[in-house]
């Protein structure tokens, strides 16, 4: 994959509690800056094939797209895929004890192509702006519970 941005933050607060929030996919709206709405499209709640539509503003463009939940571990790690929209993206959270909370971690991988291959190099570093901005805003959110 020709983008893959990891970046991480130390929340004070449970694994549980984390966990919980960050992984329910209507909570996007509270913490993800570009996320606009989520539509589920199976029953609730979050497993293994769960998908729900997202849709978001990144680099000025509305981007509509479908997440599958591949890999799902209670409180330990959430992978979801695309399985349809503008380019392939796999999203992962992780999360783990830390000495003061909670150690998240998120990764975006994709292989974009045709104009989007061009501006990978791009894509990458406002990828991670936006992953830092977004870990930010769940920290706080969950920091003032």
């Amino acid at each position: 994959m020709n983008v893959d941005v990891t970046t991480e933050a130390i929340i004070a607060a449970p694994v549980a509690t984390v966990a919980a929030f960050a992984s329910e996919p209507d909570n996007a709206l509270r913490w993800y800056v570009n996320i606009k709405r989520v539509e589920w499209q199976t029953p609730r709640p979050i497993d293994i094939g769960s998908r729900f539509a997202l849709v978001a503003h990144f680099l000025g463009k509305r981007l509509e797209y479908v997440h599958q939940v591949v890999e799902y571990v209670p409180n330990r790690r959430l992978v979801m895929r695309t399985a349809d929209g503008p380019f392939p993206m796999e999203t992962t959270y992780e999360w783990e004890e830390a000495d003061s909370g909670t150690r998240m971690k998120l990764r975006n991988r994709s292989t974009p192509s045709g104009f989007s291959r061009i501006v990978a190099p791009f894509m990458s570093a406002a990828m991670r702006r936006a992953n830092q901005k977004d870990l930010a805003a769940l920290k706080t959110l969950l920091e003032a519970k």
